[in-house]
């Protein structure tokens, strides 16, 4: 991928939301420096620590203070992950934009495969093949995954699978009001509502080493489902006619 653009920005962000994941940031940032330079002559590492309680900040801090590719942006108190992604998606400033997890779950090496459709595509998204999350999260996963493809008519295999790419024009055009896990449902659905296009690629996924998951949790679910309903009425909703332009008048 070539460098700068004629605006100043570097031709690839990668970014990725944590909270309390410090035993995994060290090794995340170096795989993902690592395999970012392979890939574009100038990118960006952004993290944005949601109100961690951990020593996860200061370790990225750190890092960034040495390599000015690192950047950090902190959330003083926890808002959720969805405010976080929404952070790490407005403060990038590549023509590329990628997200994961700062958990360790996926091969950022995968990302050669989705930047290999980016010209084609408006939004490459992974799907886990196969998914290594405990049973219970699998099943829960292919519930929702079911009650969405219903209301929306979503064609995407893995909803909430964090491995996507899109274009910037993209994320610049689409709003987001989610402050939860509901985040990647509501990207997908706006995205395909307003008319782009998103190719589907396989991903490594491997089980959480460090950590706890927390998107099973019941207040999560919750959380997912009134963000839901709150966007089917939203999409449902009859949108007001524009108004007609007034024609100039014609002499006789």
């Amino acid at each position: 991928m070539s460098t700068l653009d004629p605006q100043g920005r570097p031709a690839l962000s990668l970014v990725f939301p944590a909270r309390d994941e410090e035993p995994n940031l060290g090794a995340l940032l170096d795989h993902a420096l690592a395999t970012a330079a392979q890939l574009a002559d100038d990118f960006e590492v952004l993290i944005v620590d949601d109100g961690s309680r951990d020593g996860g900040a200061g370790l990225v801090r750190v890092r960034a203070e040495r390599d000015p590719r690192i950047r950090l942006i902190s959330h003083a108190a926890a808002r959720g992950y969805g405010a976080a992604l929404r952070t790490g998606l407005r403060a990038a400033r590549g023509e590329l934009v990628f997200f994961s997890d700062a958990d360790l779950q996926f091969d950022l090496g995968d990302l050669v495969h989705l930047l290999g459709h980016a010209r084609d595509f408006d939004v490459v998204a992974g799907y886990r093949a196969p998914r290594r999350d405990p049973w219970t999260r699998r099943i829960l996963a292919r519930i929702w995954g079911a009650l969405v493809r219903r209301l929306f008519a979503l064609p995407v295999r893995d909803i909430d699978c964090a491995f996507k790419l899109f274009q910037r024009r993209v994320l610049e055009a689409v709003p987001l009001a989610s402050i939860g896990a509901f985040v990647n449902t509501e990207l997908l659905v706006r995205v395909r509502s307003a008319g782009f296009r998103i190719h589907q690629v396989p991903v490594t996924h491997r089980p959480r080493r460090h950590g706890r998951q927390s998107g099973a949790r019941p207040r999560v679910i919750l959380r997912a489902v009134v963000e839901l309903a709150s966007l089917y009425r939203e999409l449902r909703r009859p949108q007001a006619p524009l108004a007609a332009e007034p024609q100039p008048s014609r002499a006789d």
